[in-house]
């Protein structure tokens, strides 16, 4: 019998974002990507989710390293976070790791982690792990399709990737590669990008944008142009460049991210741009609109981000003006919506054109839609199927895709994060679930969890009522000292909030009187005393759930022991 390989997933699996998976062989560890997602509007005061780590510190003496598919933020933005906890051999294209050394770096992580670059079509042994790299396209170069040569049979997981018959780069998804390993060693088990399987037909060329962006260009030749997308997306920032210098002008990169990915690419020779038409954003002032165009990133709205500052007017690089034309050559992520909203109707108010994806064709997706799926899996012929990378509708309608393409309804395993799968000579079978918690990150403060998120809810919908009781507590005796305080911030304000504020300690002063004669002394009981009296007389009288913060001066610690 061959030994039996395990495949836990700790993120991806019900979002879009903190991608990562676990393969293990002969008890050693390699991941899949470690990504991050990035917060949404119920996450308030959040900068960043990470996958759940529990699992890889508990066995951090096995990790061996993590395979990174391709260069984006949520797929490999969660590693510097990782390397905190342990070293990690990275390995993937030279321009994946290079765009994870850049945020490794940040962090001052770099001597935590070893780089092992492959390109397309390498096969590599590292520890027990026997993998090969297949190129696939998607919207940030050199991304790949992994598959692990395991006792198990092939294990293939696609990475982000489309069927881009005229990338701009050249380099297309190497089905012809797939098909050799399918036939040659077959596919045990599949795991497949599900982002866009609920959407029919086939996605549009990256090169098509590249026309529509020429088009823009040449009807607003006498103004100046500030186009925004991902800053990972080379082939777009080659595209926009490409047009900017077909209509006589200079291009300026505006964002830290933007700025450090162009460089990178330039210097790898994967964007080509020619010194003369690159300008500091510093020197366009001086320059005629329509000899400008500036590369900007935020094009999901990100609220630090230059567009959103350019927006509030608060860039202390760009102002926006009468007669500016503003691209954003991206689509909302799921989430995002109603940030870059905001941020087009700030640009609008600034007196700026905008055009987005919902106007005109200025953005392609770079994940597959149904019936690129269904070319992939003719090909791959999967043995077992499991969908990933996407909401759990996405992953639902991939599963139904798969059975229809041919793969046995019962060989389809739905999962979700914090399930894993044993294949086995018996199948693939469920294995023990581990910890898949959504980890929140907060500036330099780390890791916090979701009672603090609840408290800022509250914090932000219904307010602060704090209620300060003083005490005088000698020996066996307790009394209350003057009149409890009610301070409020978002409840109720003017003469109906001081009438409601009197009404509430009077509550209060009833609850702390009774738990005197109770015999109690302790700080605890007299917070919970003051506690439950105005938060039941505030629900009552305003329907309003507050937070509630007793502060308790005077009384003891701790209950005297009992004797």
């Amino acid at each position: 019998m061959a030994a039996p390989v395990r495949v836990t997933f700790l993120g991806g699996l019900g979002e879009i974002g903190r991608n990562c998976a676990a393969v293990e062989v002969d008890g050693r560890i390699m991941l899949i990507d470690c990504g991050l997602m990035f917060p949404d509007a119920d996450t308030a005061g959040v900068d960043l989710v990470l996958p759940d780590f529990t699992y890889l510190r508990e066995n951090a003496h096995r990790v061996e390293g993590v395979v990174c598919t391709h260069g984006h933020e949520d797929h490999i933005g969660a590693l510097s976070f990782l390397l905190e906890e342990m070293p990690l051999k990275i390995i993937g294209s030279p321009l994946t790791i290079g765009l994870a050394k850049n945020r490794i770096k940040e962090r001052g992580l770099l001597d935590e982690a070893s780089f092992i670059e492959v390109s397309d079509g390498d096969r590599i042994n590292v520890g027990p792990f026997d993998l090969e790299f297949f190129p696939v396209t998607h919207s940030v170069p050199h991304g790949f399709a992994t598959a692990f040569h395991t006792p198990q049979g092939v294990l293939l997981h696609s990475g982000d990737f489309k069927l881009d018959m005229r990338p701009v780069d050249g380099r297309m998804t190497d089905l012809a590669g797939l098909g050799h390993l399918a036939k040659d060693e077959g596919i045990r088990l599949f795991l497949c990008d599900s982002t866009n399987a609920e959407e029919e037909g086939f996605s549009a060329s990256e090169s098509s944008i590249g026309d529509s962006i020429q088009d823009l260009f040449r009807a607003r030749a006498d103004r100046r142009i500030i186009i925004a997308c991902f800053a990972s997306h080379i082939h777009r920032v080659q595209q926009i460049a490409d047009a900017a210098i077909a209509s006589g002008r200079v291009v300026a990169t505006l964002g830290r991210s933007m700025n450090s990915n162009v460089a990178l690419a330039k210097e790898m020779g994967l964007l080509h741009i020619p010194d003369s038409k690159l300008r500091d954003i510093e020197e366009i002032d001086d320059l005629e609109d329509g000899k400008v165009c500036v590369i900007s990133t935020g094009s999901q709205g990100e609220p630090l981000s230059a567009l959103a500052r350019m927006a509030s007017g608060d860039s202390k690089w760009l102002a926006v003006k009468d007669g500016d034309c503003v691209i954003l050559s991206s689509h909302p992520i799921p989430g995002n919506e109603s940030s870059v909203s905001k941020v087009i109707d700030g640009l609008i108010r600034a007196g700026a054109e905008v055009v987005h994806s919902g106007s005109a064709d200025v953005h392609a997706t770079g994940h597959a839609k149904a019936e690129e799926l269904r070319v992939m899996h003719s090909i791959v012929a999967p043995e077992w199927f499991i969908p990933v990378h996407g909401e759990y509708r996405h992953m639902a309608a991939h599963a139904r895709l798969a059975t229809n393409m041919g793969t046995p309804a019962d060989h389809v395993v739905m999962c979700s994060d914090g399930d894993s799968v044993i294949v086995s000579d018996n199948g693939v079978k469920r294995g023990e679930a581990v910890p898949a918690e959504y980890i929140y990150r907060a500036g330099s403060v780390g890791a916090i969890d979701q009672s603090v998120l609840s408290d800022r809810k509250v914090l932000g919908q219904d307010g602060f009522v704090s209620v300060i009781v003083s005490l005088s507590i000698v020996g066996p005796n307790a009394e209350l000292l003057g009149e409890p305080q009610i301070v409020s911030r978002g409840w109720v304000d003017g003469d109906e909030g001081d009438e409601l504020s009197k009404e509430a300690t009077l509550a209060v002063r009833e609850a702390i009187e009774e738990a005197i004669a109770q015999g109690k002394r302790a700080r605890p009981d007299f917070e919970r005393a003051a506690r439950r009296s105005v938060g039941r007389f505030i629900n009552k009288r305003t329907r309003l759930r507050p937070m509630v913060v007793p502060v308790i001066l005077g009384a003891h610690e701790e209950a005297a022991p009992r004797k």
